[in-house]
């Protein structure tokens, strides 16, 4: 596993903004301010915006002129719906100070803002993805933004997975460097595969399951055990065949999981859940499942059994919820289980956009460090290439 990270990021050359001036340049930050907003426009978790507050306090601190980029949902066109103005209002009461905001990108009206830009100041450009550059990875669109600076800051480590303009691109055309958010996201992450102290436990949940089953071979390899929630443990359950007579019909699904032991010692499932219908819903051991049901959450045995797991753990990385937990009704597991990490005192790493929404709406701290990062995490700890790493990296070497 050390070995897989390496090839992500060779963290020995990591060129951060603390190594150099930035004074009175014109800094361009990819940030994630991609948060969940109400159906008004109001902002749920200000969770990512909070996240970057460092990276930018020190930039200000520093006298640069501070040009913020970032994506928020995924619209297909210009939709007001996913404009990143209440970003802007929310990261000005943050930071005590004012943050303009322009509905452009790359035109001639951010071009005379930049400009006028003041030692210390902050400007928000509008929604990277209102424009098809952006997820098409166009050399050009990432040139068109790059022409307002002098130097470029990746500080999105939860977006470096995509090979996007503003990640894989942007390195190209300036100098670049890493935030302090991205270096400390690394840190953070290396030290939990790198200094695991046994028993090293790992939990993993939520959907996306083709993109969780790299790691989750690799964590076989190394971790002490693997706990399964949500619908990635409702697949590993029908593979198993004690789903019902559920089967897994997706082929991506099938070609992703295999080579995977389903009956592997350390791969724990659960042992009951909370079983629905629409009328209902009902506590049960997972093997009385019938026809018309599924599993929702973790029931009581499954939790205590995980409880008894993570209580020996001295290393805890977890990534993803074990059940709907979006549902009220189907949260219990997953609120217990973050519990019990954080009264263990072990070092824990969590992430995955649920699992911080969650632990935020409820309130739950304590944990070591939590990773912005869901599926970039998850690359990263499973030695897969992030675009926006390599970028860094590529321009290193040419440096």
């Amino acid at each position: 596993m050390n070995q897989a990270s390496i090839l992500n990021f060779n963290i020995k050359n990591m060129k951060s903004i603390k190594h150099i001036d930035v004074s009175n340049k014109k800094v361009l930050v990819r940030v994630d301010f991609n948060v969940p907003l109400t159906k008004t426009q109001k902002i749920k978790d200000d969770f990512r915006i909070k996240a970057h507050l460092n990276t930018i306090k020190y930039l200000k601190e520093k006298n640069a002129k501070i040009i913020l980029i970032s994506h928020l949902g995924d619209p297909k066109k210009r939709d007001e719906n996913f404009s990143l103005n209440p970003v802007a209002s929310r990261l000005e009461s943050l930071l005590s100070s004012k943050v303009k905001f322009v509905e452009e990108v790359n035109s001639k009206r951010v071009e005379e803002l930049v400009e006028n830009l003041k030692q210390g100041d902050v400007l928000l450009l509008e929604n990277l993805r209102f424009y098809k550059g952006e997820k098409e990875n166009s050399e050009e669109f990432a040139s068109s933004i790059a022409e307002f600076a002098d130097i470029f800051v990746q500080d999105a480590f939860s977006v470096c997975h995509r090979n996007h303009a503003s990640i894989a691109s942007l390195p190209k055309f300036l100098n670049s460097y890493t935030g302090l958010l991205l270096e400390k996201e690394i840190n953070a992450i290396e030290r939990a595969i790198k200094e695991t102290q046994k028993p090293f436990v790992v939990l993993i949940g939520g959907a996306k399951i083709e993109t969780k089953t790299a790691v989750l071979k690799n964590f076989l390899k190394k971790a002490d055990a693997v706990l399964l929630g949500g619908e990635i443990a409702n697949t590993i359950l029908k593979c198993k065949g004690i789903y019902g007579d559920k089967k897994v019909e997706d082929k991506d699904i099938l070609n992703a999981l295999k080579g995977i032991n389903f009956n592997h010692s350390k791969l724990i499932v659960p042992i009951d859940g909370v079983l629905y219908k629409k009328e209902y819903t009902r506590i049960a051991g997972i093997e009385t499942i019938k026809a018309e049901e599924e599993i929702g959450d973790i029931g009581p045995e499954t939790i205590n059994y995980y409880k008894r797991i993570i209580k020996k753990a001295r290393t805890i990385i977890w990534n993803g919820p074990l059940g709907k937990s979006e549902e009220e009704v189907f949260s219990k597991g997953t609120e217990e289980i973050a519990n019990a990490i954080v009264n263990q005192k072990a070092y824990s790493v969590i992430g995955g956009g649920e699992t911080i929404d969650f632990v935020n709406r409820k309130d739950i701290k304590g944990f070591s460090f939590i990773s912005g990062g869901g599926g970039a995490m998850l690359d990263y700890i499973s030695g897969k290439t992030l675009p926006g790493l390599e970028a860094l990296n590529k321009k290193y070497e040419e440096n």
